[in-house]
């Protein structure tokens, strides 16, 4: 990579754009492959396969949201966790059993987004590509580590990162740990992602710069209402992942 020292996050008045050698964090699912669509299509299959007689497809849902909250506390993240979840809640709401047949059905729903191609986004290769010939860029992404790891050798893209952490959970304590572990200077380091709750407000909480590019399929478990930035720090909107090259 062809680095340059970064003193500022302030744009050129001549480019437009902000210094090279800025440090800039990468999400994974649903900022540069599809993701969160495949589970969306098993959660569909799961509530026909349960077909239940008295509850909303919209109500099984907000059961099912329940579920992943608790196992996700207990498990992390993860395609197993997720199987777990919509086992619980087919057990909660079922009438019937999980019979050995019921439950390689449900293992099935998770089965089809293990084996899914990975879909990139839009310009992702072309801009990690071209932002990397001038900035730092780092994968930070949260749940399963093999899983997460598989996602990013199987994506093509693992030539462009400097580094890659896969973290439990992402909240202000663990950007921070990022910064003091890398020596990252926050008033060059972008936290980039589609997630209000895991990429955008808890790095600015750290004390970061942020970029936020909504995704139309962010998964409900990530919505929340997206912070200002403080004083002396960015938050930048933009459509897409490729608008990234024209300002940095």
């Amino acid at each position: 990579m062809n680095m340059t020292t970064a003193t500022s996050a302030t744009r050129s008045p001549a480019t437009g754009r902000f210094a090279p050698g800025q440090t800039l964090l990468f999400d994974a699912d649903d900022t540069l492959w599809e993701n969160n669509i495949y589970f969306e299509r098993a959660i569909a299959s799961f509530i026909s396969f349960l077909n239940h007689k008295e509850y909303t497809a919209a109500e099984v849902r907000e059961q099912l949201n329940h579920h992943e909250r608790a196992t996700i506390q207990a498990q992390g993240y993860g395609l197993q966790s997720f199987r777990q979840s919509l086992v619980n809640c087919f057990e909660e709401l079922s009438t019937v059993p999980v019979t050995p047949e019921k439950h390689r059905q449900i293992v099935s729903f998770v089965q089809a987004i293990a084996e899914q191609e990975i879909e990139l986004l839009p310009g992702v290769a072309e801009t990690l590509e071209e932002l990397s010939e001038n900035h730092n860029i780092y994968l930070v992404t949260k749940g399963d580590l093999l899983e997460q790891t598989d996602k990013l050798t199987r994506s093509g893209l693992g030539l462009y990162f400097s580094g890659v952490e896969v973290l439990a959970e992402k909240h202000p304590e663990a950007y921070r740990g990022l910064v003091e572990k890398h020596s990252f200077d926050p008033a060059t380091t972008w936290m980039i992602g589609n997630s209000p709750r895991s990429d955008i407000n808890p790095s600015l909480a750290a004390g970061l710069h942020a970029v936020f590019i909504p995704h139309d399929h962010t998964w409900v478990l990530e919505h929340e209402t997206v912070n200002e930035a403080p004083p002396n720090q960015r938050l930048l909107q933009l459509k897409s992942i490729a608008e990234l090259a024209d300002i940095f």
